[in-house]
């Protein structure tokens, strides 16, 4: 079977450090790879040095957001007054993934504004997607679409992980593919390993957390030992990104790492 592999994300993980830190922290914590949301409050050549320096490899980003309590902090893709934002936003992911060498962005859905009907939003999420598709294409990044449960993210576009791989399936690219968060399927939907089975050839990443309060692997309900085996079963050859908040503390959350590595 595939040996597992995990990416510190940084905006989770060794979030008792600033956030340039972080990249020195995981390296010494054993990670050789990291992701997180958003690199765009430093310039891209700053955090590739940090990356550089630490040994670490980028393995995901996410498209710009807007910030806590604001109308796209969850993204813009699906809102219909902000096609032209969408694109420069992508534009940007695309530029930044280049100079971090990430060859995964996340297209972050959005939130549906109030007064939008479902249908319109989801399709101009879909126009949307369809034309980061056509522009990432030779660029040699990946696309990954998440389905965000509606507990956390009231109001996401994507309803289910069953819709976001239909979106995968109707751009009909291998550079745009499913992220299949392991945290947000159990929250919104259940029956993980099942689904994650179904849906396995649209898979492009995974991130995992532990249900029901976010925390590491081994910490909430579900049994991880299951999960991984279904992982490695599947040989699965990415990243697994490490998208939790721990409960104690990053380096005393870590322990569940030796079980599965």
């Amino acid at each position: 079977m595939t040996a597992l592999r995990f990416a510190a994300n940084l905006k989770w993980l060794f979030t008792e450090l600033p956030f340039e830190e972080r990249f020195d922290a995981a390296a010494a914590a054993g990670f050789t790879a990291v992701e997180y949301s958003s690199p765009y409050g430093f310039p891209a050549a700053e955090l590739r040095r940090r990356l550089d320096g630490a040994g670490l490899r980028q393995v995901l980003i996410n498209t710009p957001g807007g910030q806590p309590g604001t109308p796209t902090r969850n993204g813009s893709a699906c809102i219909p007054d902000l096609v032209p934002q969408f694109r420069r936003e992508l534009d940007l992911a695309l530029e930044y993934a280049g100079v971090l060498g990430s060859g995964l962005v996340h297209v972050t859905g959005g939130i549906r504004p109030e007064g939008v009907p479902a249908a319109d939003a989801f399709a101009t999420y879909v126009t949307n997607i369809g034309w980061a598709a056509e522009r990432a294409a030779g660029s040699g990044v990946r696309l990954v679409l998440e389905a965000l449960n509606q507990r956390d993210a009231p109001g996401f576009v994507l309803t289910s992980i069953e819709q976001a791989a239909g979106v995968v399936r109707a751009v009909g690219v291998d550079h745009v593919r499913l992220l299949f968060d392991v945290y947000h399927c159990q929250v919104q939907q259940g029956s993980v390993t099942t689904r994650m089975q179904e849906l396995w050839p649209l898979v492009g990443h995974i991130q995992v957390a532990d249900a029901p309060t976010r925390t590491e692997p081994g910490t909430g309900e579900l049994n991880w030992r299951f999960v991984f085996d279904r992982i490695r079963a599947l040989d699965y050859a990415g990243w697994i990104g490490c998208e939790y908040r721990p409960a104690n503390g990053t380096l005393a959350g870590l322990s569940w790492l030796a079980d599965y590595t």
